[in-house]
């Protein structure tokens, strides 16, 4: 090495930030990819396999582009330029929730970008975004056997708070969820 070279290692390009209208195809695809990554023990085959990016992707659209209201966000995490993950923040609407209570209603990373910090970075833009429109509790429902999720919820300070629910999936199928919360 000759003096005035400057050892410049390698940082990873990843980012967070508010999704746009054009986002909604890849996070359609990255939702249905988690999903079925995640829950083949937990949704039945049928809904697994039903599940498509394009209907995901207009959810999504809607949800950027007209969201219900202004205390709503979404976010996408970002390798590079490719969105490779997604979260999505609104005001709680549990019947014991008071007015300052958000609630995490989507967090998933493309399972080929697991573990790279990507929903670690999502999940503190959306305490971010959850405090900067005045929320003063986060809460997010998980399923109950997936335990992985909830290691990972835990970690960063969110709790069980007792609270329990059934959800019904597809025919007589139902999944357990418990939430969890935490003071912003």
């Amino acid at each position: 090495m000759e003096t005035g070279d400057v050892l410049a290692p390698h940082a990873a390009d990843a980012s967070v930030r508010p999704a746009r209208p054009g986002d909604a195809t890849a996070m359609g695809a990255v939702q249905v990819r988690a999903w079925r990554r995640s829950y083949p023990d937990l949704l039945p085959e049928p809904v697994l396999a039903g599940l498509a990016p394009e209907a995901l992707a207009e959810r999504w659209h809607a949800a950027v582009t007209s969201p219900p209201t202004a205390r709503h966000a979404v976010l996408v995490a970002c390798a590079g330029a490719t969105v490779v993950g997604l979260a999505a923040l609104a005001p709680a609407a549990d019947g014991d929730a008071a007015p300052p209570d958000a609630e995490l209603v989507a967090l998933e990373v493309d399972p080929a970008q697991q573990r790279r910090g990507h929903a670690s970075r999502l999940l503190a833009a959306a305490v971010d975004a959850a405090r900067d429109r005045g929320f003063t509790a986060l809460r997010v429902w998980v399923p109950a056997a997936d335990d992985a999720r909830r290691a990972f919820l835990q970690s960063a300070g969110l709790q069980a708070d007792g609270a329990h629910r059934r959800l019904r999936t597809a025919g007589t199928s139902e999944v357990s969820e418990v939430r969890l919360s935490a003071a912003l």
